[in-house]
């Protein structure tokens, strides 16, 4: 079957089902690990039988989806709410169908032999920009563990109970009203300063046109998400990685990133500028290296004290 091949239905126990063929491997867990805020996230689960279900606000409201890659590469997804017809015809472009890998065939053997080992691999594309905006501007300026707690705090208070069998603790994240009218004091308790709660509210109040740039080309998409006060480069570019299915977007000004890149290619740490000359001849897949680098689970040894997160928060 053709690489848009759908077919659907709807289950006796409410879910209305599909099953994609791309006519390629699909690796499930690669591909949407990216889309994962830590192993606590709770739109985010993986259940023992290697399931993947999350929660999404899709424009008909909030949805859940369990996706499964069976024998000969099918996916099947089920999905349940008022969003579940939106997931199901989504499922494709989420698991990159759109994604272009022409031209990209690495020759150094960090990258050639991941992506031997990860060919199922294509940028997600998940076409909800604000569910990709939050969470980046919370990991702004601050470790990972702080922002993830931020995020599951914030959608645990505010995020509606997901429909259908969801696992415990699921929920959707908050419509964009929801984000905008968060109290000051509430950010303050999830550990959210000022200036990244405010640049959330900014956002929140220009969500509908934020959302349509998802219709843009990737580099005209780049200056209207960059016209919310707060939202740089590495913002940007986290987002379009996940909203848009980028492949050529990089977090410059990441803290972790390009001593990565730096010691998978040439073997000592380099920063942005560094990087960016050694992902040059990568160019229209820059961050599909990135990836490939990150799956292969490489990244600079660490020396020195590891930072201890501070918090001014009063109870």
């Amino acid at each position: 079957m053709s690489e848009s091949s759908l077919v659907s239905e709807t289950s006796p126990a409410k879910a209305r089902t599909t099953k994609w063929r791309p006519g390629r491997p699909v690796d499930l867990h690669a591909t949407l690990g990216s889309l994962r805020r830590g192993g606590t996230d709770p739109t985010y689960r993986v259940t023992a039988d290697r399931a993947v279900w999350r929660t999404v606000r899709t424009p008909d409201g909030p949805g859940l989806q369990r996706i499964r890659v069976r024998a000969e590469a099918a996916v099947e997804c089920a999905a349940w709410g008022p969003g579940a017809a939106y997931l199901l015809d989504a499922l494709p472009t989420l698991l990159g169908a759109k994604d272009d890998v022409t031209g990209f065939d690495p020759d150094h053997p960090v990258l050639r032999e991941t992506w031997r080992r990860h060919n199922g691999w294509r940028v997600p594309r998940t076409e909800r920009v604000m569910e990709a905006l939050v969470p980046a501007i919370l990991e702004q300026k601050v470790t990972g563990m702080e922002a993830r707690r931020s995020w599951r705090r914030l959608l645990l208070e505010y995020g509606e109970e997901a429909p259908g069998p969801a696992p415990a603790g699921m929920r959707v994240p908050p419509d964009a009203t929801t984000w905008a009218r968060i109290p000051s004091w509430e950010w303050h308790r999830a550990g959210v300063g000022p200036q990244r709660s405010r640049t959330v509210v900014s956002a929140a109040r220009v969500a509908d046109a934020l959302e349509r740039t998802v219709d843009a080309q990737p580099l005209e998409a780049d200056p209207k998400l960059r016209c919310v006060p707060g939202v740089g480069i590495w913002t940007s570019a986290e987002v379009r990685q996940r909203a848009h299915g980028d492949p050529d977007a990089v977090s410059v000004g990441d803290f972790h990133i390009p001593a990565q890149v730096g010691w998978a290619l040439i073997g000592q740490p380099v920063d942005d500028d560094g990087m960016l000359e050694l992902l040059e001849p990568y160019a229209g897949h820059r961050y599909r290296v990135i990836r490939m680098i990150e799956l292969a689970g490489i990244a600079a040894p660490r020396r020195g004290p590891r930072y201890a997160p501070i918090d001014h928060r009063r109870w």
